[in-house]
């Protein structure tokens, strides 16, 4: 007898007939005797929905609001499951993210784990019932619905899982694993068997879809691992663990494309530490996160900065930075336009020289220019533009021979 944790996302559970596929899945594995706790997302596009009516309503919608909004979807999804559940004879209940312990600061839209009590759930699991979960939310200590942010329900999972001590954590998705591109980009990239944590983090930070980079976060830090596979289909998935790598293996492991980033330009910023200081401290206090940046000396000491952010945070980052540049007494912030982070991530890239060479090489045989760049151990990122993206990672990817052989 194990003790599973199951997470279906949104596309999983779209229509009826999926719910009800879900539901037989789960039913197949608790009649084997084991023990299920199930987290589920909203429908696919739900979420879309109701952001959109609210940007209907208003182009800045109040945060606290918009946690109230969002949080219905996954609670629809968790009642339609039992109910299938409970109509193919499987005894189940259901439990929003505060019923379950979620317990979170209260950063609203994007609000982080304090810990997770658990609720009833290995109660609700020793009466021989499935718990069904609702993922991407939970509540600050005094009652207030938070949400995780987008792909909060694949943290809610391996929060669960770490929280109850899980055997198993199995993400389920619309693709049957991770792999070394984006498929629907790159025909012949392969599916990886198993992937470490820490390439996987980097992949999920840098665009990959596949899994939410705080879940995978979560997962290393408390030991979780877990396995992505598809829904729709019994194969076996990609495992994702704590992987000891050897200096045999590939300098890189896959390539991430992320079009939703924006270049903001921060143009007559006074030229002082206090400055620069003052502008990333109040993105940060807002809950943003900037990726590439880069400084140029201006003139008549004043300076220019120009950073990458996600496009949907540019708005709430154009008004937080309006405001420190009018603190300071200088400056003006705009966007500089939409533009794809292309990344390759490898753990391999620490004893592998010329790897930097290598991607500019297959960036320059397809006449893709680098605009932003950032590094690390086993990442390097570059800023390019969207209309040549899906050629430059189909080039970078034969360039490291990462295609599937024939």
């Amino acid at each position: 007898m194990a003790l599973i944790v199951q997470k279906y996302g949104g596309t999983s559970v779209g229509t009826v007939d999926r719910i009800r596929n879900v539901a037989a899945k789960v039913k197949e594995q608790w009649s084997q005797g084991n023990r299920l706790v199930v987290v589920v997302s909203a429908r696919s596009g739900v979420t879309n929905e109701l952001v959109a009516r609210a940007k209907a309503l208003s182009n800045l919608p109040e945060e606290r609001e918009m946690d109230v909004l969002l949080a219905v979807g996954e609670q629809e999804t968790i009642a339609l499951t039992v109910m299938a559940l409970h109509a193919i004879g499987v005894p189940a209940v259901s439990r929003t993210g505060a019923q379950a312990g979620i317990i979170t600061d209260d950063k609203h839209t994007r609000a982080r784990i304090v810990r997770i009590t658990g609720g009833d759930i290995l109660e609700r699991l020793d009466e021989g019932k499935v718990v069904v979960v609702a993922g991407f939310q939970g509540a600050t200590d005094t009652g207030e619905l938070t949400t995780l942010g987008r792909g909060g329900s694949d943290l809610t999972a391996i929060a669960v899982a770490a929280s109850i001590k899980a055997d198993m954590c199995q993400i389920y998705t619309d693709v049957d694993g991770v792999y070394t591109a984006d498929p629907r980009i790159v025909l012949n990239a392969r599916k990886m068997e198993e992937i470490s944590y820490e390439e996987m983090l980097e992949l999920a930070s840098s665009g990959s879809k596949v899994m939410q980079s705080r879940s995978v976060e979560f997962a290393q830090k408390y030991n979780v691992p877990f396995e992505v596979r598809s829904s729709f289909n019994d194969k076996p998935g990609t495992l994702v663990k704590a992987i000891d790598k050897t200096l045999e293996d590939a300098a890189i492991a896959g390539v991430a494309l992320d079009r939703s980033q924006t270049r903001v330009t921060v143009t007559d910023l006074p030229d002082r530490p206090d400055a620069i200081a003052a502008i990333f401290d109040d993105i940060g206090e807002a809950g943003l996160s900037v990726d590439m940046i880069i400084k140029n000396l201006g003139k008549d000491g004043k300076a220019n900065l120009t950073f990458s952010i996600t496009t949907d945070q540019f708005a709430r980052a154009e008004k937080v930075i309006g405001a420190t540049l009018k603190k300071l007494g200088s400056g003006t912030v705009r966007s500089a336009g939409e533009v794809a982070k292309l990344s390759i991530v490898g753990v391999g890239m620490i004893s592998h020289p010329g790897v930097a060479g290598l991607l500019f090489k297959a960036l320059a045989s397809v006449g893709v220019n680098s605009e932003l760049i950032t590094t690390s151990e086993i990442k390097i990122s570059v800023a390019i533009d969207p209309a040549k993206a899906d050629e430059a990672v189909r080039a970078v990817h034969t360039s490291f021979g990462l295609d599937k052989k024939a």
